[in-house]
């Protein structure tokens, strides 16, 4: 039997609580870790510095417009992984037995994973990740439309709802085979990697894979594009840069029917 909304509402409120609690009891260790966890964003602009200090364009990009795409990425990326990337402790669950008591309880089992660890330390890095979009659109010197103000806001929240559908799809994974891992993890994060610089920098089937057969040209390459009022250098039409949206909510809905699938095909482990 279903629990009422508002009873699995205060239950979720609960663990969250209990989570913010527990986190932030040592205050100095959690200040540091918030602090640390910025780097990670750091270091992906400042590599691209360091690509142009010995070039003057990246796949056929300037400097400004290769940041925006960066900072697509990296504000999409640490947002998803704040909010959804502890779903990769999934195959830790599954091998200790502590999925078994999540199903046990009358909550949803997708929601109690993601806040049973909920990593607050990373919220640095998604408000930094944040700024740095903000800073990077406001110096590419963008030709201003309504559909370019809609675009900014509309893409990077797209580049979230993708991150965590994959993020989500590999960890269902783990129902299958355990040790899948690495595998998850070449897929979350080499994608973080892949979308921080423009496609045209990769070729052949690599770019096909990655960019299209799996969708991630659409979190930052595509987006860029429209915003920038850029001609795509691979001769897709200009239309495609405004799909991202309807590219995240198509692999938020592929990601909701693995996990049900996979929670399905989940036979206890006997622990």
């Amino acid at each position: 039997m279903a629990e009422p909304a508002g009873t699995a509402l205060g239950a979720y409120r609960a663990l969250l609580g209990a989570q913010a609690r527990s986190q932030t009891a040592y205050r100095v260790s959690f200040v540091v870790d918030l602090v640390g966890n910025v780097g990670a964003v750091v270091f992906d602009v400042l590599t691209v510095f360091v690509l142009f200090g010995v070039t003057r364009e990246l796949g056929g990009f300037t400097l400004r417009e290769v940041l925006v795409m960066v900072a697509l990425s990296a504000c999409s990326f640490a947002t998803a992984d704040l909010l959804v990337g502890n779903i990769e402790r999934l195959p830790r669950y599954v091998r200790t037995g502590l999925f078994d008591a999540v199903l046990l309880r009358p909550l949803g089992a997708l929601p109690q994973l993601l806040l049973m660890d909920l990593p607050l330390r990373k919220v640095s890095r998604s408000l930094f990740g944040l700024v740095v979009l903000v800073v990077a659109v406001g110096t590419a010197d963008l030709d201003w439309t309504p559909g370019r103000a809609v675009l900014v806001v509309l893409a990077p929240v797209a580049g979230v709802v993708f991150f965590g559908a994959v993020f989500v799809a590999t960890a269902t994974v783990s129902f299958y085979w355990v040790e899948s891992g690495e595998l998850a993890n070449s897929v979350t994060y080499g994608g973080r990697d892949f979308t921080s610089y423009p496609v045209t920098v990769f070729g052949g089937w690599f770019r096909a894979v990655f960019a299209y057969g799996l969708g991630f040209a659409f979190v930052s390459y595509q987006p860029a594009l429209a915003l920038l009022g850029r001609t795509d250098p691979l001769g897709l039409p200009a239309w495609v840069g405004w799909t991202s949206p309807g590219i995240a909510l198509l692999a938020a809905a592929l990601a909701a029917v693995a996990w049900r699938t996979g929670v399905r095909h989940y036979r206890s482990t006997g622990s």
